[in-house]
């Protein structure tokens, strides 16, 4: 069921009972990137997915990625209704909610940061660079090979071939200025130094294979967190609950009780 929040202004898929989870999606991906799990999921949890702003029908926002993290605190405490929230952000999604704990140190009682991390190296910042200008000057067709590989490893994707189908049609429903915004955002961040300050528990994960955002960079978020343990997935790259759901539901069930799958 879909419901508006933050004043109308945040589309998000509401299902199940219990503690309010929200689950926030990539920005090479949308919040259907959740699907296989989010069955589970709302066995035990209020389970809330966003449509980011600028995406579906969430109103864009301007002023960056700060913005964008004030905006999703607005709906975070608007759909929570006053309930400690948890909050699980993917890759574009795991930036936005650790921009938002940063920002608002009480809108989360927990964290499940995946495949993201508090700034990118250099030749991340540029492939970000890169990806803004070419989608700019030819549109998102010209990006959406390389968008691809950054979400799946090329053998998975020879594997799954009605999966990436529907995967490069969500793509390209992606609102270009959107996209090219945020690239030139994530190009020029870094958190790093404000990563002290958020001192709820976290789940820092990513996926072995992950090209877009490298294990090294959620090695050095779990380092500089407070609270944080850090988990590899392997065999899995930036998309890990959308490659291998159970295995990602295995992999926070420690950390999120109610998120295991059944036993076989």
């Amino acid at each position: 069921m879909d419901r508006l929040f933050a004043n109308g202004t945040v589309n998000a898929a509401q299902s199940g009972e219990g503690s309010p989870l929200f689950l926030f999606h990539s920005l090479l991906s949308d919040r259907a990137s959740f699907d296989a799990i989010v069955p589970k999921l709302a066995t035990s949890f209020r389970t809330i997915a966003p449509e980011l702003p600028g995406f579906g029908r969430s109103r864009a926002v301007d002023g960056g990625l700060a913005a964008i993290a004030d905006r999703m605190a607005e709906a975070v405490q608007d759909a929570a209704g006053g309930e400690a929230a948890i909050v699980l952000g993917n890759g574009y999604g795991g930036f936005v909610a650790l921009q938002m704990a940063i920002r608002h140190p009480a809108i989360a009682s927990k964290l499940i940061l995946a495949d993201c991390g508090a700034a990118f190296s250099e030749p991340g910042r540029e492939a970000f660079r890169n990806m803004a200008k070419l989608s700019r000057e030819k549109g998102l067709g010209a990006i959406t090979d390389v968008a691809m590989r950054r979400l799946f490893a090329p053998d998975f994707q020879a594997r799954h071939p009605a999966l990436m189908q529907d995967r490069r049609a969500a793509f390209l429903r992606t609102d270009a200025g959107v996209l090219q915004a945020a690239c030139e955002a994530l190009a020029s961040l870094d958190l790093r130094s404000e990563l002290r300050g958020v001192n709820v528990p976290a789940l820092v994960l990513v996926g072995e294979h992950d090209e877009a955002t490298p294990p090294p960079m959620s090695h050095e978020l779990a380092a500089g967190l407070p609270r944080a343990e850090l988990k590899i997935i392997p065999g899995c790259a930036h998309v890990p609950q959308l490659q291998s759901p159970e295995l990602f539901l295995e992999t926070i069930g420690d950390f999120l009780p109610g998120a295991r799958p059944a036993a076989a």
